[in-house]
């Protein structure tokens, strides 16, 4: 049995090294040098991972120095993929990971990708960083696979071994060794793909699905909110057929479905195709910052409460409830459109880490708001600490008038002032 070692203990590696660490030997590899410290000690700042599951993983060990990878025989990648200002790919991580493994790949060894990129990034982009750092010879020294991850940050119910899982290799042997590692540790089982493009295409279009149904949903709300309609209500009874997609209206944000779509796009402009749907279902959703800020400060002006000076409690940072996760959070275009108006926006949220939402979007989180001293209140994530406080303790951070927008839709009809 071979030695494993992931590259990247975010979100996707940190679950795959702990459920392989059972099993086989297994160095999880991050250059982030305290996230190492942490794990050491047990702890994953994440919270995806409890210090049992951890514990469990006798297996495991963890290092920043990427010399101690060198006696591994299977190199698993589940580095970021972002976009960058112009919502272009952004590769960086997914090529330094690439150099990284290339400097200690041996013949034999086989490298699999997890990160969510466009259709041929493995072979086109990451292989002739492999070749050129290490030498080799692709497919003749070494082989790849391509396995997209599916976890999905905050959900306790559908974990790493419980997800059905797209396996796929550069040749057939190679497909056959990445599908046989998978299933021995995911039991809800494994699906080979015809090939790693047909598998990077299946997953971007995973999440490019969900961003579309999403954009869909937050047009009818712009539409039934002219209306005078409650868009929930439409939504619920609507529901009650039996194929009605139960997607609801909300800023789309997330290392996923508000990203993986202009990878896509990326890709189809790249060989001469305007992506018409899709690019139409990103303007919708990357603009409802503005949308929620502009339904606001209308709601605030037909109170006659004075825009300019005012002071807003948004409550909520993470991209999705009871999740610490905090990268790409559309909360933050809300702040921004508020900002603009003159408006003085205090921001709490009981599971974002302050550090981070200072560094990366210099947000001051307020731990204990004042009562009493609010012009309106948004509740923007729907945090269970936030949902059990229910109206009237959320209207005590209010003065007298204010607004309570419910972004989610979480409190009872009429108790908001707003919802979207």
């Amino acid at each position: 049995m071979g030695k494993i070692a992931i590259i990247g203990l975010g979100y996707v590696g940190l679950p795959l090294a702990v459920e392989f660490g059972k099993k086989r030997d297994v160095i999880g590899f991050d250059i982030n040098a305290q996230r190492i410290a942490d794990l050491r000690k047990g702890v994953d700042q994440t919270l995806e991972t409890e210090t049992e599951d951890l514990q469990a993983a006798r297996k495991l060990s963890f290092t920043d120095n990427a010399d101690d990878l060198a006696d591994c025989d299977i190199y698993i990648v589940t580095v970021p993929t972002p976009i960058d200002e112009f919502k272009r790919p952004d590769l960086r991580p997914l090529i330094g990971a690439s150099e990284t493994v290339g400097k200690v790949l041996k013949k034999g060894d086989l490298v699999i990708y997890e990160s969510t990129v466009y259709p041929g990034a493995t072979e086109q982009d990451c292989v002739p960083v492999l070749e050129q750092t290490s030498g080799l010879t692709f497919n003749q020294d070494f082989f790849c696979g391509y396995s997209p991850e599916r976890i999905n940050p905050g959900d306790k119910e559908h974990r790493l071994p419980t997800i059905c899982k797209v396996t796929s290799g550069s040749t057939e042997e190679a497909a056959e060794k990445v599908d046989a590692l998978y299933r021995e540790i995911i039991t809800a089982g494994t699906y080979k793909a015809q090939s790693i493009k047909v598998a990077e295409a299946a997953k971007v279009i995973e999440n490019t699905q969900r961003d579309l149904n999403i954009a869909l949903v937050n047009e009818l709300a712009i539409i039934f909110n002219k209306m005078g309609i409650d868009t929930e209500s439409v939504l619920k009874a609507a529901g009650t057929k039996w194929n009605f997609l139960p997607f609801r209206p909300g800023l789309v944000g997330g290392h996923c479905i508000g990203v993986d779509p202009y990878y896509l796009t990326h890709k189809a402009e790249a060989i001469g195709y305007h992506p018409h749907v899709i690019l139409a279902g990103r303007r919708i959703n990357d603009g409802m910052g503005a949308y929620v800020a502009g339904q606001l400060v209308k709601a605030m002006m037909k109170k006659s409460i004075q825009i300019d000076g005012s002071r807003v409690l948004v409550m909520g940072l993470t991209f999705k409830e009871n999740c610490p996760d905090l990268r790409n959070t559309r909360i933050v275009d809300v702040i921004e459109e508020l900002a603009d108006y003159g408006i003085n926006v205090d921001v709490t949220d009981p599971w974002a880490d302050p550090q981070q939402a200072s560094e990366e979007y210099d947000i001051p989180l307020a731990s204990k708001p004042d009562t009493g001293t609010y012009d309106a209140v948004i509740l923007a994530v729907a945090h269970n600490e936030f949902k059990d406080m229910g109206a009237e303790a959320l209207r005590a951070f209010g003065r007298d008038p204010h607004i309570l927008y419910d972004l989610k839709s979480v409190l009872p009809l009429g108790k908001a002032d707003l919802r979207l």
